[in-house]
């Protein structure tokens, strides 16, 4: 069953692949949910949907479609106003918010960015490179077991975003570079259900599993909201099955995982 946290983070985790933008701000269910979810109260919310829309506003298409979406300025002006939030969630509102209004000709040019200019992605981001591994997860049966791994790699500090794939039993990962794919592993076998593999290729280029030793010592674990990296360029792993065309929800083959947000959004926001 998709709560609000579980369908914004899939959908940040969408938005991070610069093929999948286009088509969430296009979407008439998504665009008008994310601005919603500008007024949640959930603070794990808040922050994956401004990640979201930090992530859709690299394009700069989006931008005029989304400063134009009904209710986004004064939503963004409302959070950074807003007592009680934290300095990271104000002023990523504040750059999402300047990054709307600004006008494109003001914007970095593309001989910038060769340059090494780029502008800062997400606030708290640092020059360490990520990377991203696959993992095999047995006893990924269903909704609940997804959720306990979900909560586990969410504890992990340094894992930036995951994306499951239920039918085959696989969850990708980005990790920043310093952490040791053990650790992912040692933080899925702590459910107590759950244990993983990584899916690497061997030498003639097969898929094959890799045992991950799991350590008794205790993982590092996030003591606030996870630190997001910005995308990398050059990441190791680029898998293609994160594209909106190619991702479902669960094994539903009758449409995408976009589909099934917009549909969820849908029904718990318009009535």
């Amino acid at each position: 069953m998709m709560d609000a946290l579980s369908v914004v983070t899939q959908l940040r985790d969408l938005a991070s692949e610069p093929q999948n933008r286009e088509v969430i701000v296009q979407d008439q269910g998504c665009l008008p949910g994310l601005v919603l979810f500008l007024d949640h109260k959930n603070p794990e919310v808040l922050l994956a949907t401004l990640q979201t829309l930090r992530y859709l506003s690299e394009m700069s298409p989006n931008i005029p479609i989304m400063k134009n979406e009904l209710g986004m300025m004064v939503s963004l002006e409302t959070l950074m106003e807003r007592k009680g939030l934290s300095v990271d969630l104000t002023s990523l509102a504040r750059e999402v918010y300047d990054i709307l209004i600004t006008p494109i000709t003001a914007r970095p040019t593309t001989h910038d960015r060769e340059r090494g200019k780029k502008p800062q992605f997400f606030i708290n981001s640092s020059n360490k490179k990520a990377k991203s591994v696959t993992l095999h997860i047995q006893g990924l049966d269903g909704s609940e077991q997804r959720s306990l791994c979900e909560e586990a790699l969410l504890k992990v500090k340094g894992v930036i975003s995951f994306t499951f794939q239920m039918a085959s039993k696989r969850c990708t990962v980005r990790i920043r570079a310093d952490l040791s794919t053990e650790s992912l592993a040692t933080a899925i076998a702590a459910t107590k259900t759950l244990s993983a593999q990584q899916v690497v290729k061997n030498e003639e280029g097969d898929e094959v599993l890799m045992s991950l030793n799991v350590s008794e010592a205790e993982v590092q674990q996030n003591t606030a909201l996870p630190d997001y990296l910005p995308e990398d360029e050059d990441s190791p792993e680029k898998d293609l099955s994160r594209a909106v065309s190619r991702t479902t929800a669960k094994d539903d083959s009758s449409g995408t995982w976009l589909n099934a947000a917009a549909s969820f959004l849908t029904k718990t926001f318009y009535w």
